[in-house]
């Protein structure tokens, strides 16, 4: 057993936050509001090879023969109802290549569409116009927001008019009693956030991509983020939306009552649809209020039994204080010391995996009691080997961008192959294993160029049972995937998870919906996409 004494030498204090000490109450408050993770774009020294197009990678889908080739008319329509250039990006009439790249292309690399058309509306009633149009005209369209999607869900595939909603980001309301919230879909997440901080709240959904992504985006993903196991789905917190359907139906839902019990709960429907169905607009949402006492815990542990052996302690003995339980293998964190090798790494040795746990209360001291007495029993039970916890606000940022700076580092190389998947807890990590044994016998992975594979990671949200399987490559390539897929799919299935966790099925996992859902609720999927949207216009060739 570990003496009490060891908790001390090893657990370095956490600065406690008392009515004597504002600042480190206050700066700790101020410190969700600062980005922890870089923009979304791989890293300048990335090996960048260019971007095949998305019909290259898929070469079974065809151009759905319904939708009408955009033409000069179109463009001048369009022209005319936004008023100004800066609305549009024109590429049927001059090379406009360079300007729309950024939307016909995801962060990732890995998917490219065709588009010659980037719309770029004000308001709803710009919004209901255009989408009244292109149903009329048979014009299909991609809704796009901060464009930080993962599985291809948010750029075109073939030659789909691009529907961006960066101009719409204005915040209308908050309602500093109730707490509910109404703003623009085009609102970013952290620019929202930080509108909150100042008025007390917090918006209750927070992503590494929180410096670019867009609520509309978010709530148009289901998006789960980093405390879902603090304030729960967006499926709760959304209050109400406004919508624009595929005829230019505006779908005026904008309750801000948590209670509103009448008739069916459309808006649940756009929540997680992906923009097949229309096109979020505006939303309310429950914000509640910010804590002032945030505190920040990374340890280290030999097995991943350990790891559910600590979540487990957290969730007794923390509870009502516990806001993240994030769950980091070695492999990754080894990865991200690579490309950033002048991060001091937060523990010196090496470990099989890592956790960083969150609490936020309004209690500094009662916080910091519940934490110390964690701390001190997981030590002496020897489930965590060794750790740190942030003193202020700058440790505190940097211990949580060994999390969040996960993504990015792991596209340093080239690209990577993301599965987003949830697993019962048991099982959660065993796939990484399982998927680093087949690169490995593939003869896939190695530390040279001729090796496609750099390695196969597992991080994410012990909370709610998601792990995000990543495996890094130097190129996307035909021999990896033919062992991840349908591999990947078939192991979920047969554990009885869900292929898709939170970051959606776009085109990535459309044809492996199966192994999720049965024939009865695809069915009923198509039957509600073909009711909303008759002519297939929005965001076509992906999710159902």
């Amino acid at each position: 057993m570990i003496p009490r004494t060891r908790v001390a030498q090893v657990l370095r204090p956490l600065a406690r936050a008392t009515a004597s000490t504002p600042t480190a109450a206050s700066s700790r408050m101020a410190m969700r509001c600062i980005a922890t993770s870089a923009p979304r774009l791989l890293s300048a020294s990335s090996p960048r090879r260019a971007t095949k197009l998305t019909t290259e990678m898929y070469p079974g889908i065809k151009r759905d023969e319904r939708f009408k080739q955009l033409s000069s008319d179109d463009v001048t329509y369009f022209k005319e109802l936004l008023g100004s250039d800066s609305a549009l990006i024109d590429g049927l009439h001059q090379d406009a290549a360079a300007d729309i790249e950024p939307f016909n292309e995801d962060w990732l690399h890995k998917y490219k569409g065709q588009c010659r058309l980037v719309l770029k509306p004000g308001s709803t009633e710009d919004v209901s116009a255009i989408l009244k149009y292109c149903n009329e005209q048979k014009l299909a369209v991609v809704p796009q927001g901060g464009n930080t999607g993962l599985v291809g869900g948010s750029v075109p595939v073939f030659d789909e008019i691009v529907i961006n909603m960066a101009r719409m980001n204005k915040i209308h309301s908050f309602d500093e009693v109730s707490g509910s919230l109404v703003a623009d879909a085009g609102c970013i997440l952290e620019t929202t956030d930080q509108y909150l901080a100042e008025r007390g709240a917090i918006f209750p959904l927070d992503l590494g991509a929180k410096g670019s992504c867009h609520i509309g985006g978010n709530m148009a993903t289901n998006a789960g983020g980093l405390r879902l196991l603090r304030y729960g789905s967006l499926h709760g917190s959304v209050l109400g939306l406004e919508v624009v359907l595929p005829d230019g139906t505006i779908m005026n839902d904008l309750c801000t009552l948590r209670k509103n019990n009448t008739g069916y709960d459309l808006k649940q429907l756009h929540i997680g649809a992906e923009g097949t169905i229309g096109i979020i607009t505006k939303v309310s949402i429950q914000c509640p209020r910010r804590s002032s006492a945030i505190n920040v815990a990374f340890f280290g542990l030999e097995s991943f039994e350990k790891v559910q052996q600590a979540f487990r302690e957290a969730k007794g003995q923390l509870s009502e204080i516990l806001s993240a339980f994030e769950l980091m293998d070695g492999k990754s964190q080894s990865m991200v010391h690579k490309v950033r090798p002048d991060s001091k790494k937060p523990l010196e040795d090496e470990h099989p995996f890592y956790c960083l746990i969150e609490t936020s209360g309004s209690n500094g001291e009662h916080d910091y009691a519940k934490l110390e007495s964690f701390l001190e029993d997981v030590m002496t039970k020897e489930i965590i080997t060794d750790g740190v916890v942030a003193q202020d606000a700058t440790q505190l940022k940097s211990l949580w961008s060994w999390r969040e700076g996960i993504p990015e580092c792991l596209g340093h190389w080239g690209g990577t192959y993301k599965y987003d998947v949830s697993i019962p807890i048991q099982d959660m990590y065993a796939i990484v294993d399982d998927i680093s044994a087949k690169m490995e016998e593939a003869g896939l992975v190695g530390e040279t160029d001729e090796y496609p594979v750099v390695g196969v990671v597992g991080y994410g949200h012990m909370g709610d049972s998601n792990l995000h399987l990543n495996i890094a490559v130097r190129r996307y390539d035909v021999e990896v995937e033919k062992i991840l897929e349908p591999y990947v799919y078939e192991w979920i299935a047969d554990k009885k998870g869900s292929i898709s966790a939170e970051h959606g099925l776009g085109i990535a996992k459309k044809n492996y919906i199966g192994y999720s859902r049965d024939e009865t609720t695809i069915g009923l999927m198509k039957q509600i996409k073909n009711l909303y949207d008759p002519n297939g216009i929005m965001n076509p060739y992906k999710y159902v």
